[in-house]
């Protein structure tokens, strides 16, 4: 069995006085795609933040359990979320490139972090960073044109070119395909199935479809409880639980 690279133990959410995720358990393995299915509001977006911490952002959340990633709880006092952020990229639903140019959102962050210093340095970890996001031939005569004006498509796909850039060994993505076309979609998964040779990925995804083509791991949510999580095949074709296969073949959801 593949390398566990995070490890989910016990974790609850409060907003307030209203929990949103139950006592939850999961292991997530290293260079595979784990996709998180469920109705709207069962909360694998809420989840999902858990592990790069974003809930944090967010004043009436409480938080107990640990998030293990290679083996450090990330919740541990002495944890830096922005070290945590670093380590664990993030790709959200709606494309949002920085209004800057394309070269100047990958650079950004990387120059920020002192990952690289200006210069070749940084001209090669842009050129690297879109060339692994499958847009450097769309964009290297475009560098300084702003993000935003590309395509949708190839926004989120320079989305993804920013979150590779900073290094991370984990890159969540929050439905990164529903603003997109069929065609921008599948370029997209084609790049996930790319990326998971070197990344650890987690997707939220309400297309099951999707979850089927790419995922290789499934955790089915409901109401912030984590019903089942399996191989995808398993979910999808002997899923144990009723919960699950009502979900699955559309009783409910």
């Amino acid at each position: 069995m593949s390398k566990i690279k995070i490890n989910i133990k016990k974790l609850n959410l409060f907003y307030g006085e209203k929990q949103a995720l139950n006592n939850l358990n999961l292991e997530i393995y290293k260079n595979k795609i784990t996709a998180l299915i469920g109705p709207s509001g069962c909360g694998k977006s809420t989840f999902l933040r858990c592990l790069n911490r974003m809930n944090d952002l967010i004043d009436s959340i409480n938080i107990t359990g640990e998030v293990m990633i290679d083996g450090q709880n990330i919740y541990d006092k002495d944890v830096d979320e922005v070290s945590v952020r670093k380590r664990v990229g993030m790709v959200f639903q709606q494309p949002n490139p920085f209004p800057k140019s394309i070269y100047d959102n990958i650079a950004y962050a990387p120059l920020k972090h002192k990952i690289v210093k200006k210069g070749k340095e940084c001209d090669e970890l842009v050129e690297k960073s879109l060339i692994s996001a499958g847009i450097f031939n769309e964009a290297k005569d475009i560098l300084n044109e702003p993000g935003t004006s590309l395509s949708g498509g190839q926004q989120q796909r320079l989305c993804i070119a920013r979150a590779i850039a900073i290094k991370p060994d984990v890159i969540l993505m929050d439905e990164p395909t529903s603003a997109l076309d069929p065609i921008s979609t599948e370029k997209i998964e084609a790049l996930m199935l790319e990326l998971k040779k070197k990344y650890t990925i987690v997707v939220v995804t309400h297309n099951m479809q999707q979850a089927g083509r790419v995922a290789d791991m499934t955790a089915f949510f409901h109401m912030g409880n984590l019903i089942e999580y399996n191989t995808t095949e398993n979910i999808f074709v002997n899923p144990k639980k009723k919960k699950t296969e009502d979900y699955i073949t559309g009783r409910f959801g």
